[in-house]
């Protein structure tokens, strides 16, 4: 992705160092686009905005996750479980230090590390009441910037017995480095080392209309993959979103997706309702767009081709319509969106090169709309394709004015 002038901030992300000044470890911080250099606040709302773009906006660095991101989850979060999994081995949850420490508390942090989350505790002091916590951790930050050497001492002394290991933060001095080294801290954070750095990207917003409507059906209990698939597909943008958070290395998949249904299944109907719970309560978008209305229209289309050929999988064609001009509406380029959405080969080649009978339906459809008759073969079916572009329009329209009056 080319970085442009309209990047927006999506978040600040600081080294954590091992002994050797290797990066082994990110946090990721909340900062928001009017004060790029202060995590304002580190609410609910900061950490949702936080998860959403790690795993569902273009940034310009590409990939955030090559080595584990510390995450803070507030109270909220940590005893609501409404936040959806995330990859065990990428995620290091920071339990905050102003958090009131209560068995509902320490119920919500077993639960976590139980499931294979590793736990820290941020900007850690010793106290009594914490010992349950300790007992939990995996990693313990100590903020050591206005301790002196002895109280340092002092803090490790009475964390050592946990076998927990420490991380020093808010290291601004090279003596309090050594210090922290000889006293046996095994990992480093701070301004001296590095400050924070802005992320920069695109975020990519749905239709708040659809999100509502998604969010709904989700909490009928009967509802199939194949109903919330009719939900979804309506928004390019939504769609390409759970197929962002489907490629995320939460979900390992073993084979790429033919259609937004198998995508639905792979990430599992309690999943789907807490990225779905998620993505709504974080959305701030506008009215849907004409050029959404162009995607479905071509995505459809190609779909009703298929259909009149009794082509089995017509939901590839759907997609490869809906998504080859998705990188309109985001800003970026195809290939970048395409590389990070687990699309099979046949779909994105169609999409990159018109190859095979997807291809060249989306080929057809594509000079079709143009008007490039010239362009069609001698024996192209003009009434198939009229007929096809027509129910098409109608389908479009129904969609787009469902969410209108949704909105309305």
């Amino acid at each position: 992705m080319d970085t442009t002038s309209d990047s927006q901030v999506l978040m600040a992300r600081q080294p954590i160092f091992d002994r050797s000044q290797r990066v082994v470890a990110y946090e990721l911080l909340y900062r928001d686009e009017q004060d790029t250099e202060h995590a304002l606040f580190r609410g609910t709302g900061a950490t949702r905005e936080v998860i959403l773009n790690s795993y569902t906006s273009i940034s310009d660095q590409g990939s955030l996750k090559r080595v584990p991101a510390f995450i803070n989850l507030t109270r909220d979060l940590l005893i609501s479980d409404d936040f959806p999994e995330l990859p065990r081995k990428n995620i290091v949850i920071e339990i905050l230090e102003d958090i009131k420490i209560d068995r509902e508390l320490i119920i919500a942090v077993h639960r976590l590390a139980k499931s294979g989350y590793r736990i820290a505790l941020d900007d850690f002091i010793y106290k009594p009441e914490a010992v349950p916590l300790l007992k939990l951790a995996h990693i313990v930050k100590v903020d050591v910037k206005d301790l002196n050497f002895d109280q340092v001492a002092e803090q490790v002394r009475l964390i050592t017995p946990f076998k927990v290991t420490l991380l020093a933060e808010k290291i601004e001095t090279v003596e309090m480095l050594e210090e922290c080294n000889k006293l046996g801290f095994k990992l480093f954070q701070g301004h001296f080392l590095s400050k924070p750095k802005l992320v920069k990207g695109k975020k990519v917003d749905p239709n708040q209309a659809a999100l509502f409507e998604l969010v709904q059906e989700l909490q009928d209990q009967n509802t199939t993959p194949e109903r919330l698939e009719h939900l979804i597909i309506r928004d390019p943008v939504l769609t390409y979103k759970l197929l962002r958070i489907v490629n995320s290395a939460a979900y390992s998949l073993v084979r790429k997706v033919e259609s937004l249904t198998e995508a639905i299944v792979m990430l599992g109907m309690a999943q789907i309702r807490k990225w779905a719970t998620l993505i709504a309560l974080n959305n701030q978008s506008g009215k849907p767009e004409e050029i959404s209305r162009s995607l479905l229209v071509r995505g459809r289309m190609c779909e009703e081709v298929a259909l009149a050929a009794k082509i089995s999988n017509h939901g590839s064609y759907f997609m490869a319509g809906m998504m080859s001009n998705l990188h309109l509406l985001l800003d970026i380029d195809q290939k970048t969106m395409l590389k990070d959405v687990p699309l099979s080969d046949d779909i994105k080649n169609a999409i990159l090169f018109n190859q095979g009978k997807i291809g060249e339906t989306l080929l057809y459809v594509t000079n079709y709309e143009a008007g490039d008759w010239d362009l069609l073969p001698s024996d192209f079916d003009s009434n198939l394709y009229e007929a096809s572009y027509r129910k098409a329009l109608d389908w479009s329209k129904e969609a787009m004015q469902a969410l209108s009056d949704l909105e309305g």
